[in-house]
């Protein structure tokens, strides 16, 4: 038996080009536009006439759950916020920009890019922990879907949080996270298989 897990990343925010983290910046006029033609484009290219989800999990920050809370709306369906679906935590580098962090710490930062195990930030989480706390939060997804019945979900989330769970699938090391893809508003389609208790990554049909 396979559950269908969409992973939705937040658009552009007020802080977009820093690193937010666990910041509750608001989406803007056109990070709502991207989630929504994301959406729209899922529905064009799906098979079926319409995308439709049992349950919507949501990262609580603002930028994830407004949106969210428009979905279980328009759907009628289920919406289970939880605070484990938040991006990493980069402890004293929150809201500040990618430019400014370069030219104050740009061997950190650098350190950081290429091999985040190793390098953790002033009072940041560790890549470890974000990793324990995403594989943990994921677990409980699937586990929440199989006990309620519901076939597909659609978690909406954060940059990092997309990226970690494609290297994971990926069979990467986790020094190379920060190398997958996941664009502002860009919807990602994943299954879990509830035999083998894996999760794959496959094509929007």
């Amino acid at each position: 038996m396979y559950l269908k897990i969409d992973l939705l990343r937040h658009g552009e925010s007020e802080l977009s080009h820093t690193l937010r983290g666990s910041l509750d910046d608001a989406l803007t006029a056109q990070g709502w536009q991207q989630m929504l033609c994301s959406i729209d484009q899922s529905q064009t290219q799906s098979l079926s006439q319409s995308l439709h989800w049992d349950v919507v999990f949501s990262s609580p920050l603002q930028r994830c759950r407004i949106f969210a809370e428009h979905i279980v709306k328009e759907q009628d369906i289920p919406l289970i916020l939880d605070e484990s679906l938040q991006e990493m935590h980069f402890g004293d580098w929150e809201g500040q920009s990618i430019q400014q962090l370069y030219e104050q710490f740009p061997e950190t930062l650098a350190d950081f890019w290429q091999k985040p195990t190793q390098t953790t930030l002033p009072n940041a989480e560790t890549m470890h922990q974000f990793h324990l706390r995403i594989s943990t939060a994921m677990s409980n997804i699937q586990q929440l879907m199989q006990l309620n019945g519901w076939q597909s979900a659609l978690v909406i989330t954060h940059g990092g949080v997309i990226k970690l769970l494609k290297c994971m699938v990926l069979q990467q090391p986790l020094d190379d996270v920060l190398k997958m893809t996941a664009e502002l508003g860009q919807l990602s389609s994943f299954r879990w298989d509830t035999l083998t208790q894996t999760l794959a990554l496959q094509e929007l049909t």
